[in-house]
């Protein structure tokens, strides 16, 4: 039986580059062996354990900032096609996935859900909504900003309900997207692209792309952690400079 970090080590490597199963199989590991170690952990749960770690370390440490989150879809590539993917209307009818994704008033990834890229922001963002439930407490007040695709009656209702604020661009109106906190989950979107696993998505289940992203956003956040923690706490692996 191979070891967990070669085989985490080889996860690593699928979700940075985009390689397939086979491309980084060798004599010691297959692709059979990674893709039921693979499935193994997600049945453990431990891709979401690792996210809600690096969550927890986060918010201890510098601190999450949760009264000002932000909402908003990306759409990717998905030529495999599978459970979440639809007809994209930016690629020609391809097959392509949507992310509905939230972050924190830094950018920090705290949730998300994954639909076919024919589907509409709006009827994303309750599900979205819901992830903040996993967060434990929250502040009385929270602002949700929110791009001129979510601008209805709907959306202000729905935000209503949930006792949250509302901070949504006008259709018709050209605002900078720097004068809101939109940019952060924008800024979100690109380092989350930067895995070519999420950029362009060949696999075909919810569970295994959904694994992946949990993957992602616990680097994500990691480095965030060690780049803004490096100017307040010392520890023994600190860098040298500032990441």
């Amino acid at each position: 039986r191979s070891g967990g970090n070669f085989i985490f080590d080889k996860l690593l490597q699928l979700l940075r580059f985009g390689c397939s199963y086979q491309a980084i199989a060798d004599t010691t590991c297959s692709a059979t062996t990674i893709r039921n170690r693979r499935d193994e952990w997600i049945r453990l749960g431990v891709f979401a354990k690792l996210k809600q770690i690096a969550l927890e370390s986060y918010d201890r440490i510098v601190g999450l900032i949760l009264d000002q989150i932000a909402v908003d879809g990306s759409i990717t590539k998905a030529p495999g096609g599978g459970e979440v993917a639809g007809r994209s209307p930016v690629d020609r009818g391809k097959q392509g996935l949507k992310r509905s994704g939230m972050t924190d008033g830094y950018g920090i990834p705290l949730g998300r859900v994954l639909a076919g890229a024919n589907r509409h922001d709006s009827p994303l963002l309750a599900p979205t909504l819901d992830r903040l439930d996993d967060l434990g407490p929250l502040p009385d007040d929270i602002t949700v900003h929110l791009d001129a695709g979510y601008d209805s009656d709907k959306t202000r209702v729905l935000l209503e309900e949930r006792g949250l604020r509302g901070r949504i661009a006008h259709k018709g109106e050209k605002a900078p997207i720097q004068a809101s906190q939109r940019w952060h989950v924008e800024r979100t979107h690109a380092w989350q692209n930067a895995f070519q696993r999420l950029a362009r998505c060949y696999e075909r289940r919810a569970t295994v792309i959904d694994a992946f992203f949990d993957l992602a956003d616990t680097i994500i956040t990691v480095r965030s952690l060690i780049r803004r923690a490096w100017t307040t706490h010392r520890w023994d692996q600190r860098p040298s400079r500032r990441p």
